[in-house]
């Protein structure tokens, strides 16, 4: 029988605990902790890793001592490597050691990828305080500053309680790494709401000693399936319980002043700049906003991958003509992007779920899709691209293609009318006010949405 992976035969010695990352996933461990190991003084920074709501995760890398397999999946065959960054992988449940590491002074750096519905936001992007857990979590911490919080946001709050209470002065930087314009300033907004909300003084200590980072990530990182499981055992003689499968492909644009230092990040190949905003548009509107566009369209074809889908003509075209309207609202270049997109997407060893893409469109839709639809109705055109895509996601609300899984469900649902003329009136209206009083794109949108089942 091959030996479970751990730090007794491979890897490297754990790095003492600088950074804590919350919503620890496959997508992490493929990108920031991917970078962080190839960092020159990776030795210095251990990452203290909190899985979401499941503690599976934590489960699978705990008795492997944080270490993991990535395997990169190339067109030419697979390349295998350990990543040690993981001084310790914890379940959200375990409190005590969260309030720990936020109230030790070597923590310096927090990093998150909670998903767009983990910010619990308002559709004024301030925290969503009439939430349900969100109030209870308030609550909680005005009645015991330790309390254990369902939110992100609030336990952010948590943390910093446990910092300012232990005296901790040597500033710490919060840098967010999900797929939202702007996320540090997305992410300072609510955390800085829930903190208002519990104790306005935190508030004002939290402008002295913690700073916000923002940054643009991207890589394309699949489930584990057992597949990969065998596939190490196979190729390394160890069995390990949680490989990530990744892409050749890796990009992480970062801006912010890290207060009390971070990895050196830049020499792994991490571009640090002033202005992130140009990065996360091409990002989140080009890969981001293509894939939503396959995932609510092409599933109702039947497809299930994003390799399957690129390769189908009808699909490929679908996706060019939202690249067109996409690119030309960009201010920087993006047609070296979009072909290696293609290449990317075309990637068989890659198998990048289109149902795994669909969920949380509700948080999606509105940033990858209508700025730049906004942007070429102002302009008098009237583009298929973008207008398919919405068309496509009211038909996944209307029970066609991948199921909906929606953190924001019931509301989403709730669109959804007696027939496709008052669904698409109703849509439109949530998402943007001058786009449903728009008669020619709620005719086009009708009319494409149609299509897409006829």
């Amino acid at each position: 029988m091959s030996p479970r992976l751990s730090r007794a035969g491979f890897g490297r010695p754990a790095a003492p605990v600088k950074m804590v990352h919350l919503g620890i996933g496959n997508f992490t461990r493929a990108h920031q902790a991917w970078y962080t190991e190839h960092a020159p003084n990776a030795a210095e920074w251990g990452i203290a890793a909190f899985t979401g709501r499941r503690p599976d995760t934590a489960e699978a890398l705990a008795p492997q001592d944080g270490l993991y397999t990535l395997i990169t999946r190339e067109a030419s065959g697979d390349r295998f490597e350990v990543i040690s960054s993981l001084s310790k992988v914890h379940a959200s449940t375990e409190n005590d050691a969260f309030l720990a590491y936020l109230a030790a002074p070597e923590t310096a750096v927090i990093t998150s990828t909670v998903t767009e519905a983990g910010y619990m936001r308002a559709p004024d992007g301030h925290l969503d305080v009439a939430n349900e857990r969100v109030a209870a979590d308030i609550e909680a911490l005005k009645a015991d500053p330790r309390a254990v919080c369902a939110t992100t946001p609030l336990k952010l709050v948590s943390g910093f309680l446990a910092r300012r209470a232990a005296g901790v002065t040597s500033g710490i930087t919060v840098l967010p790494c999900d797929n939202l314009p702007e996320n540090g300033k997305a992410f300072s907004t609510v955390v800085i709401d829930g903190a208002t909300a519990v104790d306005p003084s935190l508030a004002e200590w939290m402008a002295e000693n913690v700073s916000w980072a923002t940054c643009m990530v991207d890589r394309i990182t699949p489930a584990t399936t057992d597949e990969e499981r065998a596939a190490v055992e196979a190729a390394c003689g160890y069995t390990d319980a949680s490989p990530v499968p990744t892409e050749p492909f890796a990009e992480w644009v970062v801006s912010g002043n890290f207060i009390a230092g971070r990895p050196a990040w830049e020499e792994a190949g991490v571009t640090i700049v002033d202005d992130v905003t140009p990065f996360e548009e091409r990002k989140l509107w080009m890969l981001n906003g293509s894939h939503s566009l396959m995932a609510y369209a092409a599933t109702i074809k039947g497809f299930e991958t994003v390799a399957d889908a690129i390769n189908d003509p009808v699909v490929r075209g679908w996706v060019n003509e939202w690249w067109d309207v996409a690119g030309a609202n960009l201010s920087v270049p993006s047609d070296e992007y979009r072909a290696k997109l293609i290449d990317r997407f075309e990637n068989p060893r890659i198998r990048h779920l289109l149902a795994q893409i669909a969920a949380d469109g509700s948080q999606k839709i509105p940033v990858r899709i209508v700025p730049a639809l906004r942007a070429e109705v102002a302009a008098g055109r009237l583009p298929d691209g973008p207008l398919r895509a919405i068309a496509a996601w009211i038909q996944h609300l209307r029970g066609n293609g991948a199921p909906v899984k929606d953190a924001q469900a019931d509301t989403v649902l709730a669109l959804v009318g007696a027939d496709l003329a008052s669904t698409v009136d109703n849509v439109l209206g949530w998402l943007d006010a001058d786009l449903a009083a728009n008669a020619d794109v709620v005719k086009r949108v009708n009319e494409l949405a149609e299509d897409l089942v006829s």
